[in-house]
Parts: C-alpha cells; sequence; structure tokens
C-alpha cells in the first residue's frame, strides 16, 4: 500500500491505555523519544496493538508545527527535537525538512512563519505534534 504521509517514523508501543471509544498508545521511536497517540480503540484491537509490537508513527506534513525551542504550558506532549535540512519557500506555504534523532519529518507551515522563525537550514527546532494527530501502522 502506498501512501501520501511522508513522515513515518519506526518504534516499539511501549503502552496502551484504551477506554469505550480511544486508547492512547505510548510509543519508543527508534532514536529514543517518547511519543503519545490517540486512536480508536477499535484501532488497536484491529491492529492487535500491544507492548512491544513494532510500529510506524504517521504524521501528516500539515500537522507538524515548529518552534525554536521547547514550548512549556501547551497540551502539546509530542515535541520532537531537530534541525533544518532544507526550505523550500513558494508562494504562501513553506516544507520544512527536520533531522530527529531515528528519522526525518516535513513540516508544512507559512512561508511567513518561516520568516517569523528565522528558520535555514542548520536552524534548531522542536517538531510539536498533538496526540489526536499521530496514526499508528503496523512496522
Amino acid at each position: 500500500m502506498s501512501l501520501s504521509i511522508r513522515n513515518q517514523i519506526p518504534g516499539t508501543v511501549t503502552s496502551v491505555t484504551a477506554g469505550e471509544a480511544m486508547a492512547t498508545v505510548k510509543v519508543r521511536l527508534a532514536g529514543g523519544q517518547d511519543i503519545t497517540a490517540a486512536i480508536t480503540t477499535d484501532a488497536v484491537k484491529d491492529l492487535g496493538f500491544a507492548e512491544g509490537t513494532a510500529v510506524k508513527a504517521l504524521v501528516k506534513s500539515t500537522e507538524v508545527s515548529l518552534a525554536t525551542g521547547p514550548v512549556e504550558g501547551i497540551s502539546i506532549r509530542n515535541q520532537l527535537a531537530g534541525t533544518v535540512t532544507d526550505v523550500a519557500t513558494g508562494g504562501a506555504m513553506s516544507s520544512v525538512k527536520v533531522s530527529v534523532e531515528g528519522g526525518e519529518l516535513t513540516a508544512a507551515i507559512t512561508k511567513d512563519a518561516v520568516e517569523a522563525l528565522g528558520l535555514a537550514t542548520g536552524s534548531s527546532v522542536v517538531a510539536l505534534i498533538k496526540s489526536t494527530e499521530i496514526s499508528l501502522a503496523t512496522a
């Protein structure tokens, strides 16, 4: 199966907390960072997710926000430190490639945001990803 989602980071499930409709699945990424995905309980059952299951974290580029450092006081717990490896800017939007330990992410953000944050190749950034924006697939 082919997907348009380029952000696919391998990891291993470390815990599953299931509720009636939704579940939180904690994943240790290949680079050692921990993330949490909020997915349906049905998906957990259908895909057989349990502690130790190899998975891929899938995140659409439009769901990756960037900051120039860790952000406190927000509900976004998935904050992955990285370095900008490429910036491609169009009339309104930019594609920013970020190297994180164990993988690479692409963020689709506005041209204005790139300029306001002063992003360029080599810039240190933190990728911010809400748990509800992370899907999981079997590895």
